[in-house]
């Protein structure tokens, strides 16, 4: 059990801290921000997260390319937020209803990246800020199941998240 804990805390400590610019231009940069592999490995390990303790409705992941492609990029971003947001109340929720234990800090963790992450998109630049842009909230299925939810939000990310990279990164 220590085993566990220790290297959950020794890959926080070696989290990179990452600018919005390195975020767009260097694709290490968010190779390397990106747990998700590490917090499901770490899953398989802890058997108290078998169940959350409340549901935590999971992002839409799906892009229909046409219709992607159509929306300006403060849409796309504007999309990604609320995914991002919508997830990282709900697993606050989830977090806040746990037992001590490393279910708990898996859960702290997904926040704390999730959380990154929000900040990260927030700060990027984009030319033409449209302010109070509203987006379409788009939510999968409600689930208990925290390696669904690891897989949802990896999928967010390598997928809306790095099509939205690719197109502000052509400023690289």
């Amino acid at each position: 059990m220590l085993v566990v804990v220790f290297s959950m805390v020794a890959s926080e400590l070696s989290h990179v801290h990452t600018r919005p610019i390195d975020f767009v231009c260097d694709s290490e940069a968010r190779r390397m921000m990106n747990k998700v592999k590490d917090l499901q490995v770490e899953m398989g390990v802890c058997s108290a997260v078998d169940a959350l303790p409340s549901d935590i409705k999971l992002p839409c992941i799906r892009i229909h390319k046409a219709t992607w492609e159509r929306k300006s990029v403060h849409e796309k971003r504007a999309e990604i937020l609320l995914s991002l947001g919508t997830l990282a109340q709900d697993v606050r929720s989830a977090r806040t209803l746990s037992q001590p234990g490393c279910g708990l800090t898996l859960l702290e963790r997904l926040e704390h990246s999730i959380n990154n992450y929000l900040h990260v998109v927030r700060l990027l630049h984009i030319e033409g800020e449209q302010v109070g842009l509203q987006a379409e909230l788009c939510l999968g299925q409600p689930s208990k199941d925290l390696g669904l939810v690891l897989k949802h939000f990896g999928l967010l990310l390598t997928g809306k998240l790095e099509w939205l990279i690719a197109e502000m990164a052509k400023g690289c």
